[in-house]
């Protein structure tokens, strides 16, 4: 009696360049020339350097004395005077500098405080609750985004003026409390930071809708009250054109209209120059200072809702 063996014929043999695992080819990089690289880096530097040129012009202008300044001579150690224009600087009519440093830090620290406050909780509410008129005023706030600041400054004056608000700290604070692109921004914050889920245990617990927006809400969308704060901030310590309109009692400008008032008197005296130079300098510290310290917040409420 004789069996028969099947015999299996042996699998065909993979290309020499091609996976074990798989038999496929393997994917081999794409190799990119240098130039691509190199191309980005000398966009990117260019472009760095572009912004930070007038700071740099800034820094060395403000370390040396009114013949070095007007002459262009910035790298002479003997021209070196940076603490002189500092004293200078203060001591000009007496103290004013230091008087109009003060407003900004009133005008731009406290008015974008509570101007994030009021932004982050009008977008919370457009967020969470549901109201008569919700989407018509939602519509007319982001119109509001796009009017200018400087067409609202007049009628704003008129206002302010028939209110004895004129040439007061509240002429310049209250219209700052208001941002409608912040309220925008809380509404994107609170979608993306705030579950409802979490909103409707606190209401269980028996929290009503105040203290669950102080105590939930506004704890969770914290990157984005930062965020908000940032930009009321840089936008009203840069503000020239509205105390520009409402003040006319030098101890109530800020810093930008301070500034301007020496540099409309520097072509008569030229010892204002070397005092603006410094003094722009010394402005730009509450923003710097900010931003390093407050960056963790604003640069994880940049990138909200792009991950899910």
């Amino acid at each position: 009696m004789s069996t028969s063996v099947r015999t299996t014929p042996p699998a065909p043999a993979a290309p020499a360049d091609s996976s074990p695992a798989t038999g496929r080819p393997p994917v081999r990089p794409r190799r990119t020339g240098w130039y691509g690289p190199a191309a980005a880096n000398l966009v990117v530097g260019v472009s760095a350097l572009y912004a930070l040129l007038p700071l740099l012009w800034l820094l060395v202008a403000s370390a040396v004395d009114s013949e070095a300044l007007f002459a262009s001579d910035f790298f002479d150690l003997s021209h070196f005077a940076l603490f002189d224009n500092i004293g200078a600087l203060l001591a000009q009519d007496d103290g004013a500098y230091l008087r109009w440093y003060g407003n900004s830090l009133l005008y731009a620290v406290g008015g974008a405080a509570v101007g994030a406050l009021i932004s982050t909780s009008a977008g919370y509410v457009f967020d969470k609750f549901e109201f008569t008129g919700k989407r018509p005023l939602f519509a007319l706030i982001l119109i509001s985004v796009m009017v200018p600041a400087t067409v609202l400054a007049l009628p704003m004056y008129l206002l302010a003026s028939d209110l004895g608000l004129a040439n007061t700290v509240w002429s310049v604070l209250i219209p700052v409390l208001f941002n409608p692109f912040g309220v925008y921004l809380a509404r994107m914050f609170s979608a993306s930071y705030v579950p409802d889920e979490v909103l409707e245990a606190a209401r269980v617990d028996g929290a009503n809708e105040l203290r669950s927006f102080f105590s939930v809400g506004l704890r969770m969308i914290a990157p984005g009250y930062v965020t908000i704060f940032l930009f009321q901030l840089t936008a009203i310590w840069n503000n020239f054109f509205l105390p520009l309109v409402m003040l006319s009692d030098e101890s109530l400008y800020p810093l930008s209209l301070g500034l301007y008032s020496w540099n409309a008197a520097a072509p008569i005296n030229p010892d204002y120059y070397p005092l603006m130079v410094i003094g722009s300098l010394l402005a730009l510290l509450p923003l710097v200072i900010a931003f390093l310290l407050l960056q963790r917040y604003w640069r994880s409420g940049l990138t909200a809702g792009s991950v899910k």
